[in-house]
């Protein structure tokens, strides 16, 4: 007689006890992944269980509604980083152009895509796997740091710029979820000693390819609004607000060229 497998009670209930927050939602994604197979089932849930993020386990995630394919290895898009897309969607003209430094799986890439198909969308980032991980979701990636591999042709005439680049201080990668503290690479993650030095540099690239009154959207937290703005003035960015979640931490930085 064929053993029963685990249902979704036993799998939430293992979850739970491994510390997932969230142990229902994620039984069910669990079981959606694995189809039939109660061995591929039991292997997803082991793994899940050892701490690797949900999105490496089940192969994908959503965002902002679109399905974005994540491969283990790569850094997993959030949902608090659903704001930011959400306010690059409303900056970025219907025939516009933007781009998407560190974009990781290009999940905000997706999103601008399928917001604004008329427009150019294109994205960078650094990590072969990354890279490889975004042109599976369609995006339109150059494999680089930050601006550097740009097409030449969209210097100056960006409409917008959004960048999730690492930005949590060195010390503080000790203190983050252990699915992301354990497993998500550091470069995705170490922003230096105080989690500005990626975000200092991208101020800078993002200068010399937005046009004039185009916009950068940053992803950061803490007091780093504060701590960037020098970099800011200095790149000849003018007028700037600080977007705070609905806790008031911060949570982002729009910034205005010129």
């Amino acid at each position: 007689m064929r053993s029963r497998g685990p249902d979704r009670g036993e799998i939430a209930a293992r979850l739970a006890a491994a510390g997932c927050v969230a142990p229902t939602e994620e039984a069910d994604e669990l079981v959606a992944a694995a189809g039939a197979d109660e061995t591929t089932l039991l292997r997803l849930v082991e793994r899940r269980e050892a701490g690797e993020p949900l999105a490496w386990v089940t192969g994908s995630t959503r965002f902002l509604g679109h399905p974005v394919v994540v491969r283990p290895g790569v850094y997993v898009p959030r949902w608090q980083t659903e704001a930011l897309a959400e306010r690059a969607i409303e900056l970025l003209p219907p025939d516009g152009a933007a781009a998407d430094l560190c974009t990781g799986s290009g999940a905000i890439a997706v999103a601008l895509r399928h917001a604004r198909p008329a427009a150019r969308v294109v994205a960078t980032e650094l990590d072969p796997g990354a890279c490889r991980c975004a042109v599976e979701n369609g995006v339109e990636v150059y494999c680089g740091d930050l601006a550097g591999r740009l097409p030449p042709e969209l210097r100056g005439r960006l409409d917008v710029v959004v960048a999730v680049v690492p930005y949590v201080p060195t010390d503080a990668i000790a203190y983050l979820p252990t699915d992301a503290r354990d497993h998500e690479p550091p470069l995705a993650l170490d922003g230096g000693p105080d989690g500005t030095a990626v975000l200092r540099r991208a101020v800078a690239a993002a200068s010399e390819w937005l046009r004039p009154k185009g916009t950068l959207l940053l992803e950061l937290g803490g007091d780093q609004d504060r701590l960037l703005a020098e970099s800011l003035a200095t790149a000849g960015f003018g007028a700037s607000r600080c977007h705070h979640d609905d806790e008031g931490d911060l949570r982002g930085l729009e910034a205005t060229l010129g």
